[in-house]
């Protein structure tokens, strides 16, 4: 006779995600107005971002005595905006907001306890704790994505094909695994030093300029070398090269060894993760209720 579904493991943790998910999607909309501005407000930076690279490029081409359009480093001015617009989208997907912090606060005020003495996964709860978050975001900022995407539509090149696509949305849905297990990862180094915000600082300087979010890597020159050997490029940059079809990320031609490559990292950082919270707790002590 099969096991009934309360005696079965992995259907009972399915709903346990479950539930943890629909508790927090409740918790998001209960200040969703507040959210909705929120999200809003962060795309005001792409204004400002286009007309400042218009008068990046409309100086460039001043001193140029080519009537030909400028190209700096190989972007030409529309490859640029489209540049950003696409790792503004890729961060929206990889950026973690809170989560090392509130890892950090939970470890040092002791509410981590909740984690260790219910048969609640901490890293699993986070996990389910941010899909929430983000799903909430995707669905108050679709609109603004559109429309935007809409307006800036004769920056792209060309329009990418199906398995263009789908490598997109397979770079981006690592991107958010990368994102969350890097910070996850700083968040539990609290088990041993209890103030990570100061390494929260340098890790947020490090990701802005190393992922491509503030200029492409292509940009950086020698030191792009060893960049391409870290996880940050596939917060922001890989997305944005793969719509634009930079070279070795274009099916056939380097892409997918770059998704195995993304693929790698997130198994070896949540291996990395889960031996962080193993020893943590081992040495975590709390008193009190």
């Amino acid at each position: 006779m099969p096991p009934s579904s309360t005696q079965n493991p992995i259907l009972a943790q399915a709903r346990t995600n479950w539930v943890i998910l629909k508790t927090c999607l409740e918790e998001r909309f209960v200040y969703r107005a507040d959210f909705a501005f929120a999200t809003l407000v962060r795309f005001l930076p792409i204004v400002t971002q286009v007309f400042l690279w218009g008068a990046i490029y409309s100086g460039a081409q001043a001193r140029s005595e080519s009537d030909e359009p400028t190209t700096l480093n190989n972007y030409t001015y529309h490859e640029m905006i489209a540049y950003y617009l696409m790792a503004m989208l890729a961060r929206a997907f990889s950026s973690m907001p809170g989560l090392a912090s509130g890892i950090a606060r939970d470890v040092r005020d002791g509410t981590v306890k909740k984690y260790l003495t219910q048969p609640i996964d901490m890293l699993g709860y986070l996990f389910w704790h941010r899909i929430a978050h983000k799903l909430v975001y995707y669905v108050v900022a679709t609109g603004p994505f559109a429309l935007v995407f809409y307006l800036c539509r004769d920056y792209f090149p060309h329009a990418p094909d199906a398995l263009t696509l789908l490598a997109l949305v397979l770079a981006l849905a690592m991107g958010f695994l990368i994102g969350f297990l890097i910070e996850s990862l700083i968040g539990l180094i609290s088990f041993w030093f209890l103030e990570v915000s100061s390494l929260l600082f340098i890790y947020m300087m490090l990701n802005y300029f190393l992922s491509g979010h503030m200029i492409p890597l292509d940009w950086l020159g020698d030191v792009g070398e060893w960049v391409e050997y870290l996880p940050f490029k596939y917060l922001a940059y890989v997305p944005a090269a793969i719509v634009l079809g930079k070279d070795g990320y274009v099916l056939g031609q380097g892409l997918e060894g770059q998704l195995l490559i993304e693929a790698t990292w997130i198994v070896g950082l949540l291996v990395l993760n889960r031996i962080a919270f193993a020893r943590g707790v081992r040495r975590y002590g709390a008193f009190g209720g």
